[in-house]
């Protein structure tokens, strides 16, 4: 991300949804470190320092005037859950800085007693801060390199405890700019324009190989893609596309072939666990119908054992007797005779 072109191209599609309006050779890279010490503390303050992931000035001149942004880019392998918070703290740092900065610079010019001098209200003078003064918007954008849904909170009332309207008209909201390929169509992806597009698909798709096996064969650019985006792509993902260098020594071409057979040994590895599963699950039925079977058998046998006894102990029938009305050989009838005592 800290590519220039990749840069613009993401808040291109953040703000001017795609349209090419930020320009690479605009944008200057500022140091990632966010010091502040709290202004208006009688000189005494505890510094806070935060580490940025990338931090850019753009600086544009139009026709009429000229425009001055600063931009901020937090890269997620994992959903933040306290996100808004901690973009929050970021630009007010980033805010405190440009106040804290603007007020040095007053404190030198007043230093060097330049004539002409406009006439400050104490106020002026103890923030140092001026009626006039101006500072320069930051905008941070979250870009989460994940396959999953973002299910984390995007603005500071949705970490609030209480959802009480009144309460909240009071508490001034924070919402996080995310860019997360599980929100984004495939179509909306389109309107990025350098490789970030491709390394974002990928991430959408990561899970479903069809979809991922058809974007690697219908979208060209993959056969074009840069040595950085198959790097991203196969950390974020744990994948290990092959890729050849391209004729020019900057770009690389992904082997679908390769991919292809791989997705096909995958495919065939799965339907054999699936055949092997199902497999065991019919044996298992099977084998449950068979004991059913034998319960049923071993319980009637044992009914009909219990029923020659009874008959046994009233002396009133014969064995051959007992055998016809119990399906029991006489033999057996003799057995339980002997072990009964009768």
């Amino acid at each position: 991300m800290a590519d220039n072109h990749i840069f613009a191209d993401a808040f291109n599609y953040l703000i001017y949804n795609g349209e090419q309006v930020i320009h690479s050779e605009d944008l200057h890279t500022l140091d990632t470190t966010a010091i502040a010490v709290p202004y208006g503390a009688d000189g005494v303050g505890v510094p806070v320092q935060k580490y940025r992931d990338e931090l850019k000035y753009l600086n544009a001149k139009t026709d009429e005037s000229s425009v001055y942004l600063i931009f901020g880019i937090e890269n997620q392998s994992d959903i933040h859950y306290a996100m808004p918070v901690r973009n929050m703290v970021y630009d007010a740092l980033q805010y405190a800085a440009q106040v804290n900065q603007i007020a040095a610079k007053h404190r030198r010019d007043k230093r060097q007693k330049s004539a002409g001098r406009k006439h400050r209200t104490s106020g002026e003078y103890l923030t140092g801060f001026y009626k006039d003064d101006r500072i320069v918007p930051v905008i941070t954008l979250v870009i989460y390199f994940g396959p999953d849904q973002w299910d984390g909170p995007t603005t500071l009332h949705d970490m609030l405890e209480i959802n009480d309207p009144d309460i909240l008209a009071f508490v001034p909201d924070y919402k996080i700019n995310l860019i997360a390929p599980a929100l984004i169509t495939k179509d909306e992806m389109m309107k990025l324009t350098t490789s970030l597009r491709e390394v974002l698909l990928f991430i959408k798709y990561s899970k479903d190989k069809n979809q991922l096996q058809n974007l690697l064969t219908d979208n060209k650019r993959f056969q074009n893609i840069d040595r950085k985006a198959v790097q991203v792509i196969n950390t974020v993902t744990h994948s290990d596309l092959k890729a050849e260098e391209s004729e020019d020594g900057e770009s690389m071409c992904i082997a679908l072939d390769q991919i292809r057979e791989e997705y096909k040994e995958e495919g065939r590895m799965e339907g054999r666990r699936e055949g092997r599963a199902e497999g065991r699950k019919e044996g298992l039925m099977e084998g449950r119908r068979e004991g059913h079977a034998e319960g049923r058998l071993e319980g009637r046998t044992e009914e009909r054992i219990a029923l020659a006894v009874r008959m046994l102990k009233t002396g009133e029938y014969s064995i051959s007797q007992i055998a016809g009305i119990t399906l029991l050989s006489e033999e057996e009838i003799e057995t339980l005779s002997q072990k009964n005592g009768m």
